[in-house]
């Protein structure tokens, strides 16, 4: 089954993932205008997103071929999990944006196994690990710069 209109345009981050170079940062940095909407957001839409994100990107898996770089709702997500539970400020946005793709793209144990899932749970479920990474990385700095 095809993705409709409505999921094309939610499935590459109202259309970021059609940039014709990084995609992925594309999106991600599209995310990022969320985070002003605060915690409580990023929460409930992160959970929401990804269950509607494993349905439209089997969707896209279906019409475009394995994880199709169009795709960046997962980007969305992985973006909002690193920022949760965070102080937003200048320094935080910069760190935690350039360590969450540093993740994303280097894949770790276990993104990488996540990542060869079929369909849409592996293309959301290895971005959601790489956000957890990057908001754990940061906690810790912060534990240790303060201490």
């Amino acid at each position: 089954m095809k993705p409709n209109k409505f999921e094309i345009f939610l499935g590459t981050g109202f259309y970021s993932g059609y940039s014709p170079v990084a995609s992925g940062t594309a999106g991600s940095l599209v995310a990022l205008l969320f985070l002003p909407l605060g915690n409580i957001f990023l929460a409930a839409a992160s959970v929401l997103f990804f269950i509607v994100g494993i349905k439209i990107g089997d969707k896209f898996e279906a019409q475009f071929g394995k994880d199709p770089g169009i795709f960046v709702l997962d980007e969305f997500v992985g973006t909002w999990i690193a920022f949760l539970f965070i102080d937003i400020n200048l320094y935080s946005i910069i760190f935690i944006f350039l360590i969450w793709r540093f993740f994303d793209i280097l894949k770790p144990f276990p993104v990488r196994n996540a990542e060869k899932l079929n369909g849409g749970l592996g293309i959301m479920l290895d971005d959601a690990i790489a956000g957890i990474y990057a908001n754990l990385v940061w906690q810790i700095m912060t534990v240790l710069l303060i201490k």
